[in-house]
Protein backbone atom coordinates (compact mmCIF):
# COMPACT_ATOMS: atom_id res chain seq x y z
CA UNK A 1 0.00 0.00 0.00
CA UNK A 2 1.53 3.29 -1.06
CA UNK A 3 0.56 6.39 0.86
CA UNK A 4 -0.10 9.65 -0.97
CA UNK A 5 2.25 12.48 -0.07
CA UNK A 6 1.23 16.08 0.34
CA UNK A 7 3.92 18.17 -1.31
CA UNK A 8 2.63 21.39 0.29
CA UNK A 9 3.68 20.26 3.77
CA UNK A 10 6.98 21.81 4.87
CA UNK A 11 9.67 19.16 5.14
CA UNK A 12 12.91 19.27 7.06
CA UNK A 13 14.17 17.39 10.08
CA UNK A 14 10.86 17.05 11.93
CA UNK A 15 10.55 14.61 14.80
CA UNK A 16 7.52 13.47 16.77
CA UNK A 17 7.92 12.92 20.51
CA UNK A 18 5.18 11.46 22.71
CA UNK A 19 4.62 12.72 26.26
CA UNK A 20 4.77 9.93 28.85
CA UNK A 21 3.22 10.29 32.31
CA UNK A 22 5.19 10.00 35.53
CA UNK A 23 3.50 9.20 38.83
CA UNK A 24 6.84 9.55 40.65
CA UNK A 25 8.94 11.75 38.36
CA UNK A 26 12.33 10.99 39.97
CA UNK A 27 11.68 7.23 40.11
CA UNK A 28 10.65 7.21 36.44
CA UNK A 29 13.78 9.14 35.44
CA UNK A 30 15.97 6.61 37.25
CA UNK A 31 14.03 3.74 35.61
CA UNK A 32 14.63 5.03 32.09
CA UNK A 33 18.28 5.78 32.76
CA UNK A 34 18.75 2.23 34.10
CA UNK A 35 17.17 0.84 30.92
CA UNK A 36 19.73 2.74 28.86
CA UNK A 37 17.93 5.89 27.76
CA UNK A 38 19.96 9.10 27.84
CA UNK A 39 18.48 12.21 29.43
CA UNK A 40 19.07 15.07 27.01
CA UNK A 41 17.02 17.53 29.06
CA UNK A 42 16.16 17.37 32.75
CA UNK A 43 14.01 20.13 34.25
CA UNK A 44 11.55 20.37 37.13
CA UNK A 45 8.52 19.49 34.97
CA UNK A 46 9.80 17.46 32.00
CA UNK A 47 12.76 15.31 31.00
CA UNK A 48 13.57 14.33 27.43
CA UNK A 49 15.00 10.86 26.99
CA UNK A 50 16.68 9.53 23.86
CA UNK A 51 17.68 6.10 22.67
CA UNK A 52 19.07 5.66 19.20
CA UNK A 53 17.26 8.14 16.97
CA UNK A 54 14.06 8.11 19.05
CA UNK A 55 13.06 10.21 22.02
CA UNK A 56 10.14 10.94 24.31
CA UNK A 57 9.20 13.57 26.87
CA UNK A 58 8.65 12.32 30.41
CA UNK A 59 6.35 14.73 32.19
CA UNK A 60 5.65 15.36 35.83
CA UNK A 61 1.99 14.59 35.30
CA UNK A 62 -0.01 11.46 36.06
CA UNK A 63 -3.52 10.27 35.37
CA UNK A 64 -3.96 6.61 36.27
CA UNK A 65 -6.43 5.69 33.50
CA UNK A 66 -4.25 7.32 30.84
CA UNK A 67 -0.97 5.87 32.12
CA UNK A 68 -2.32 2.32 32.34
CA UNK A 69 -3.60 2.53 28.74
CA UNK A 70 -0.45 4.06 27.26
CA UNK A 71 1.91 1.89 25.21
CA UNK A 72 5.27 2.48 23.58
CA UNK A 73 7.20 0.32 21.14
CA UNK A 74 10.98 0.05 21.10
CA UNK A 75 12.30 -1.89 18.10
CA UNK A 76 15.74 -3.35 18.73
CA UNK A 77 18.29 -5.23 16.65
CA UNK A 78 18.91 -7.97 19.22
CA UNK A 79 15.95 -8.74 21.48
CA UNK A 80 17.77 -11.53 23.30
CA UNK A 81 20.54 -9.13 24.38
CA UNK A 82 17.92 -6.60 25.47
CA UNK A 83 16.08 -9.27 27.43
CA UNK A 84 19.28 -10.25 29.26
CA UNK A 85 19.91 -6.56 29.99
CA UNK A 86 16.36 -6.10 31.37
CA UNK A 87 16.62 -9.22 33.54
CA UNK A 88 19.97 -8.09 35.00
CA UNK A 89 18.38 -4.81 36.13
CA UNK A 90 15.95 -6.57 38.54
CA UNK A 91 13.31 -3.95 37.74
CA UNK A 92 10.63 -5.33 40.13
CA UNK A 93 12.99 -5.12 43.11
CA UNK A 94 14.59 -1.78 42.24
CA UNK A 95 11.56 0.06 40.85
CA UNK A 96 8.48 -1.75 42.19
CA UNK A 97 7.21 -2.65 38.71
CA UNK A 98 5.60 -5.91 37.54
CA UNK A 99 8.00 -8.60 36.34
CA UNK A 100 8.86 -8.16 32.64
CA UNK A 101 7.41 -10.77 30.27
CA UNK A 102 9.96 -12.73 28.22
CA UNK A 103 10.22 -12.54 24.43
CA UNK A 104 7.55 -14.43 22.51
CA UNK A 105 6.23 -14.28 18.96
CA UNK A 106 2.86 -12.55 18.98
CA UNK A 107 -0.07 -13.45 16.69
CA UNK A 108 0.69 -10.39 14.53
CA UNK A 109 4.22 -11.69 13.82
CA UNK A 110 6.49 -9.60 16.03
CA UNK A 111 8.67 -11.18 18.69
CA UNK A 112 8.17 -9.01 21.76
CA UNK A 113 9.19 -8.73 25.40
CA UNK A 114 7.01 -6.58 27.67
CA UNK A 115 8.21 -4.11 30.31
CA UNK A 116 5.98 -1.90 32.46
CA UNK A 117 7.36 1.37 33.80
CA UNK A 118 6.71 2.74 37.33
CA UNK A 119 3.62 4.65 36.11
CA UNK A 120 2.02 1.69 34.32
CA UNK A 121 3.15 2.49 30.76
CA UNK A 122 3.53 -0.75 28.78
CA UNK A 123 6.63 -1.01 26.59
CA UNK A 124 6.71 -3.48 23.71
CA UNK A 125 10.40 -4.26 23.14
CA UNK A 126 10.30 -5.83 19.71
CA UNK A 127 12.81 -7.65 17.53
CA UNK A 128 13.48 -5.79 14.26
CA UNK A 129 12.56 -7.96 11.29
CA UNK A 130 14.93 -8.04 8.31
CA UNK A 131 13.70 -6.51 5.06
CA UNK A 132 10.63 -5.01 6.74
CA UNK A 133 10.35 -1.33 5.90
CA UNK A 134 8.01 -0.45 8.78
CA UNK A 135 10.51 -1.85 11.31
CA UNK A 136 13.12 0.73 10.23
Amino acid sequence: MEMATNTSVPAGTEIARPFLPAKDFDLSKRFYQALGFTAVLDSDEVAIFRIGTSSFILQKYFQKEWAENFMMQLIVDDLDSWWNHVLALDLPEKFGVPAPKPPAVQPWGLRIAYVIDPSGVLWHVAQRRPNTAHDE
